[in-house]
């Protein structure tokens, strides 16, 4: 199940006082299906846990190791606490509202799929590799529906422009083409988040590497050539060759959260000019001797990306400035209900 030395040193303080450990495979509106020693548990979140949980981000996740105290006979479990996360794939929630969405936690490897038909789009696959690399996940581009193109090495050459140092693999789920290159990510213990759009193949490919269809999937619509939205939840799969998949359901919006390290490593070319500047402060506006202006003057740096870049930076800001105010809220609500609890204890002393 993923379960390593960096969880079980975290877990031994638990262990000593009795309880389980087990892993999150699936949430649905707070209830969940973990994975233990046990078998497969129905478990809830324990009173002090959703008490004390100020946002989204503190409560179980798919992927997460949790804390459990298991009733076997009931094949039920209750949920007291979760383990430090060693990668977290985050967005913020669709919407105004400045909330994290956590989409899966423990991942080792991130397949961004996106199709080779409609749904292809360099600036959304920008978006993902954002936000994969500021998970701490490692991320693999996965073309899919590679037979329904007509022009593989263009598109392939968009992306490899733009995804420097990312492996990408160009795969049929239909024609169960280039599956095989994928199933490496996935050995004994390691699990993999598949992330795209809706319709992409992240359900069907789950499917083909696993052996036999234990996932729901959909055609392609005539009318836009885009593939059904099937998945409606998030979902941990055990490989039977020891590996794990997390199929999550297409995401028709991918709002940044947190992700300034996650940028500066997608964009790292940039990053390169902007320091070889002549000011450290450089805005690459009216500045002299500025290498950015330089680099799109003379197209070493596509404008495209550029202004993607950039657009990335003032959305990250602007989400940096909304969420302190939900910050400074979230935590005076928590504060709030701790003193209330302790008014309560007093009173029935």
């Amino acid at each position: 199940m993923g379960w390593t030395p960096f969880f079980e040193q975290a877990f031994e303080p638990y262990q000593k006082e009795g309880y389980s450990a087990g892993r999150v495979a699936l949430e649905h509106k707070h209830i969940y299906r973990v994975y233990s020693e046990h078998g497969d548990l129905l478990a809830e979140v324990s009173g002090k846990l959703r008490h004390l949980a100020s946002a989204r981000g503190d409560y179980p996740a798919v992927g997460d190791w949790v804390v459990l105290t298991a009733r076997p006979e009931e094949q039920r479990a209750t949920i007291h606490a979760i383990l430090p996360r060693k990668s977290k794939f985050s967005r913020k929630v669709a919407g105004d509202v400045t909330e994290e969405q956590i989409v899966a936690t423990n991942v080792d490897t991130i397949f961004l799929v996106m199709a080779m038909n409609q749904d292809f789009n360099v600036r959304r696959m920008e978006r993902y590799l954002v936000l994969a690399w500021e998970s701490g996940a490692e991320p693999v581009i996965v073309l899919s529906k590679a037979d329904l193109c007509e022009e593989p090495d263009e598109l392939l050459a968009q992306l490899e422009a733009v995804a420097i140092g990312v492996p990408i693999y160009m795969i049929s789920s239909t024609e169960n083409r280039g599956i095989d290159q994928l199933t490496a990510y996935v050995s004994a213990g390691q699990t993999a988040a598949l992330l795209g759009s809706s319709g992409v193949g992240k359900s069907t490919l789950i499917n083909r590497m696993y052996g036999v269809d234990i996932l729901d999937t959909g055609g392609i619509r005539e009318d836009d050539d885009k593939g059904k939205h099937t998945t409606t939840h998030r979902e941990l799969v055990a490989l039977p060759g020891g590996g794990l998949l997390i199929d999550t359901p297409g995401m028709r919006e991918l709002q940044l959260w947190e992700a300034s390290e996650g940028l500066s490593s997608s964009f790292q070319e940039i990053e390169d000019l902007a320091s070889a500047c002549f000011y450290q402060d450089c805005k690459h506006q009216k500045e002299p001797n500025c290498a950015v202006k330089q680099a799109l003057s003379d197209g070493s740096l596509d404008a495209d990306r550029y202004n993607s870049f950039v657009k990335l930076q003032k959305e990250l800001a602007y989400l940096a400035r909304k969420e302190d105010k939900s910050l400074q809220a979230a935590e005076k609500e928590k504060w709030k209900k701790i003193h209330q609890a302790n008014k309560k204890r007093m009173n029935r002393i």
